[in-house]
């Protein structure tokens, strides 16, 4: 999935495709992280928070971590996602050696995250970020898209992520966020799992 629309140019997609896959190989074959050879700029100079998914050929999802916000640039966020998700997402065992010729890279850019009146998310142009109390859970747009979920399938899934009860977005006192996210991968996939 390709969304145009975003910070980031044309040659900056492919550089910020180029960037994760580069340090999620160089981390596993040196034990460190990559450190860029000069500062970032243009788009991967902004503060965006930004997602990092990780799928196989076949189009299993082999691990996704993200941060919803980010204050420096987006380019080291991208380097330092690259290896959470390779590494750190408690849903997998760490990636191997052998795996990283099979992996497809996604990158999610998001804006920053708006108050939603439920009534109004777009499944396929809004992501969700569903808080009540101590539990909150997040899907990125494409997510909704990938399942076929309606508005409402898409909330329920939302808060089924955070452990709440699939209707807990009608409840007072959840609160209901949206952003969105321009959405850059190697490939497309096939959907196995909500990021």
């Amino acid at each position: 999935m390709q969304q145009s629309t975003g910070p980031l140019s044309a040659s900056e997609r492919r550089d910020a495709l180029l960037l994760v896959r580069s340090s999620l190989e160089h981390f596993i074959a040196n034990g460190r992280m990559l450190t860029p050879a000069k500062p970032f700029t243009g788009g991967l100079a902004l503060p965006c928070g930004a997602f990092v998914s990780l799928h196989t050929r076949a189009g299993d999802l082999r691990g996704c971590i993200g941060h919803m916000q980010n204050e420096g640039p987006l380019g080291d966020l991208l380097l330092e996602l690259a290896v959470a998700a390779g590494t750190r997402d408690s849903r997998f065992p760490a990636v191997t050696k052998h795996e990283l010729p099979e992996l497809v890279y996604e990158v999610s850019v998001l804006t920053p995250m708006v108050p939603a009146d439920p009534a109004d998310v777009v499944p396929g142009v809004h992501g969700l970020y569903i808080r009540r109390g101590h539990r909150s859970g997040v899907l990125l747009p494409q997510v909704a898209t990938e399942w076929g979920w309606d508005r409402e399938e898409f909330l329920a899934h939302t808060c089924h992520k955070a452990g709440l009860a699939a209707d807990a977005w009608k409840q007072p006192g959840t609160e209901v966020l949206s952003f969105t996210a321009q959405v850059v991968s190697e490939e497309p996939e096939s959907p196995s799992g909500p990021a």
